[in-house]
């Protein structure tokens, strides 16, 4: 057995962690570019109150609070010109995975020249960047447990990461107390998402003791308390009577966020699969939900890919009370149901005329995710792919 496992990421989790923000922010400069999304973070009033204490400690900040879904590198690269101009010597991200991503961007461009681009397609590479500290808001994308930052190129569709080190946070401070704003399509969609990156991580090539350890904990994490926790968040939001006690509420959080941040961390040294791989040409294209497309398309990968490695698939379907990998994908049907995210590519806006240049695009961004799969995909198995979801 022979193996390398390196992850620099200090994790702050807890209740109220946030409120200590100033403490772990210190260390890092004296003047914070925090990085948004245009309101969530102010109409949840995290923002006024992470401001609130770092005015406390004496510690300046700009906002920039431009950041939209699916980030784009153009977004990185005002974010990096308005830390040049404002002389910040940290970044403070707020928010969900698209935040998180975008800050990483402009932590890594405010300190570096060129295209952002030539970086991401490792044309040119750097290990410097502002020192990052995160604060997700979501429980999905795990971006505050590794050093990926997905940005799309608007020119072109292509949909990538960033990938280094320097931006892997210097401080992720996981909050249960702040996902509580999600509404209930978030939180299905982003918590699918956490889901997919343990599964893809689990059965990736480049799998190891220590990820399978972890992704393994994360999938059994999601698989007792995803679907009850987003019932109790869809209930609450419906007016209806409450699915989980306050002692069970407070669990679902934990396990959820739990379970999130390890997907980050596992795909940061086994990486994701065949279904992101196939899922960033959409998104990149039609700017739908990731979770949502992974929805549609995870079920399906792992049909797909699920007898190159029967033993460790088979693991997975049976945390889902089903006998084998074979079932592994119907089982996920039933979560995607559940969490009312069921639909294809022809309610999401594709036509079979996409499928040519989303074949194309997945050999642009994602031929590492192809690498890392178990089962050995050509183009024409990706196009069959594409066109069963319709």
């Amino acid at each position: 057995m022979e193996f390398s496992y390196f992850l620099p990421v200090h994790i702050q989790f807890g209740w109220d962690k946030v409120d200590s923000v100033a403490d772990f922010v210190k260390p890092y400069g004296n003047k914070a570019l925090i990085v948004t999304g245009r309101t969530s973070a102010k109409k949840s009033g995290l923002y006024d109150r992470v401001t609130a204490k770092l005015d406390a400690a004496h510690i300046e900040h700009v906002l920039f609070d431009q950041v939209d879904a699916n980030p784009l590198t153009t977004t990185a690269l005002d974010g990096a010109t308005l830390a040049k101009s404002e002389s910040c010597d940290m970044v403070i991200a707020i928010g969900g995975g698209s935040i998180m991503d975008c800050a990483k961007g402009i932590a890594f461009m405010a300190v570096n020249e060129g295209d952002i681009n030539d970086y991401i397609f490792n044309r040119k590479t750097s290990d410097k960047a502002l020192p990052l500290i995160v604060i997700p808001t979501t429980c999905g994308t795990g971006s505050e447990g590794n050093g990926f930052g997905v940005l799309t190129n608007p020119e072109t569709g292509d949909k990538k990461s960033l990938r280094c080190n320097a931006i892997i946070p210097k401080v992720s401070i996981v909050d249960p107390a702040v996902m509580g704003t999600m509404p209930p399509h978030v939180l299905a969609s982003v918590g699918f998402d956490a889901l997919c990156h343990n599964i893809e991580a689990y059965t990736s090539k480049t799998a190891q003791p220590f990820t399978d350890a972890l992704a393994h904990y994360a999938v059994t994490l999601l698989a007792q308390y995803l679907v009850p926790l987003y019932k109790h968040v869809r209930a609450m939001a419906e007016g209806k009577a409450a699915v989980l006690n306050e002692t069970q509420l407070t669990k679902a959080w934990e396990a959820v966020t739990l379970a999130s941040t390890i997907g980050g961390m596992v795909i940061n040294t086994a990486g994701v699969t065949l279904a992101h791989g196939m899922e960033h040409p959409a998104s990149g294209l039609k700017d739908i939900t990731h979770g949502v497309g992974l929805a549609v398309i995870e079920p399906v990968a792992v049909e797909y890919t699920w007898s190159a490695n029967p033993d460790k698939f088979g693991a997975l379907a049976r945390i889902f009370n089903h006998g084998d990998g074979s079932e592994l994908g119907e089982a996920l049907r039933l979560i995607v149901h559940d969490l009312d995210l069921t639909t294809n590519l022809t309610e999401l806006g594709f036509t079979k005329k996409d499928i040519p240049w989303l074949v194309d695009n997945v050999y642009v961004v994602a031929t590492g995710n192809i690498a890392n799969t178990v089962a050995d995909v050509s183009q024409e198995d990706i196009e069959m792919l594409y066109k069963k979801m319709f």
